[in-house]
């Protein structure tokens, strides 16, 4: 039986460990909150007090955090990962971060003994649960067919995308296109609603045409009911814009619409709605 090690139960990685543990793999988990991993510990899963627990006792360790700060405080932080890791054991970070964090990262852990592979995933909590997330992986290739067992329970699609840095980029492309279609989404519902169209109607006609989309369907809908319970935490949606911008600086791309969306998605966390879902930005708009 394979046995996995998963580091951080927050709405994506529970959702993703409770898959690896409905598929019969062994999983040892770790939170900063102990609470969060009572569910996984009822459904079989070993809890222990420290990341380097979890690494040095699985083959292959998952991670799934917030932010780049979250990242590499579970790496390099006492008690952290790089100090469990070593012999040949496998650490795959599937948080979203820049690709300097991840390659800082995977050199540490190379240096250790180990071996690395960034894993980032496109999809939110839905998807987590279903195990149909869209995983970017790149870095050491045997790492990525040892992690592939899992991987499956957890994703629909896996691709391997070269070397460490490279999911960490076609993540933030991804999420910056996202975070645009969002900004662009709720300025139109908001535009229709001041002209008096019904929401149902503007959702009825673009749900017919060129530009309906999963997105569009699902967030349109609870943005017409007021629910925004977080699936993805705008927070994270800033966050993820951020960085993507900051890619385009580094590689000089101009970002014009994706830095104008950020901007607009840090006024909503500003405004107090950074631990809701990222439609939340819609609050800000409709106005």
């Amino acid at each position: 039986m394979h046995k996995f090690g998963f580091i951080g139960l927050g709405i994506m990685g529970s959702a993703m460990a409770k898959n690896l543990l409905k598929a019969g793999f062994g999983v040892t988990v770790w939170n900063r909150s102990p609470d969060k991993a009572e569910e996984l510990v009822a459904l079989g899963a070993e809890r222990v007090a420290t990341p380097k627990a979890v690494a040095e006792s699985c083959p292959v360790t998952f991670a799934m955090l917030a932010d780049p700060a979250a990242a590499e405080e579970v790496c390099f932080g006492k008690h952290g990962v790089l100090e469990g890791i070593g012999e040949g054991r496998g650490y795959v970070d599937m948080s979203t971060v820049d690709p300097a964090t991840s390659q800082r990262i995977g050199v540490a852990v190379v240096a250790k003994g180990g071996r690395f592979l960034e894993g980032p995933v496109s999809g939110s909590k839905k998807p987590a649960e279903d195990g149909t997330l869209i995983i970017l992986a790149a870095g050491d290739r045997s790492l990525y067919d040892e992690a592939l067992p899992g991987f499956e329970k957890m994703g629909k699609k896996i691709v391997h995308l070269g070397d460490v840095g490279k999911g960490a980029e076609m993540k933030l492309v991804v999420n910056m296109v996202m975070g645009g279609m969002m900004a662009v989404f709720c300025e139109g519902l908001a535009l229709g609603g001041k002209a008096g169209l019904a929401t149902d109607a503007i959702l009825d006609v673009m749900g017919a045409g060129a530009v309906a989309n999963p997105m569009f369907a699902l967030k349109g809908g609870l943005i017409r009911d007021g629910n925004f319970a977080p699936a993805f935490p705008l927070k994270h949606m800033q966050k993820d814009l951020r960085l993507a911008v900051a890619l385009g600086d580094r590689v000089g791309q101009p970002l014009v619409a994706s830095a104008a969306a950020n901007e607009l998605f840090k006024g909503a966390r500003a405004a107090g709605f950074g631990d809701e879902d990222f439609a939340a930005l819609f609050k800000t708009m409709d106005r």
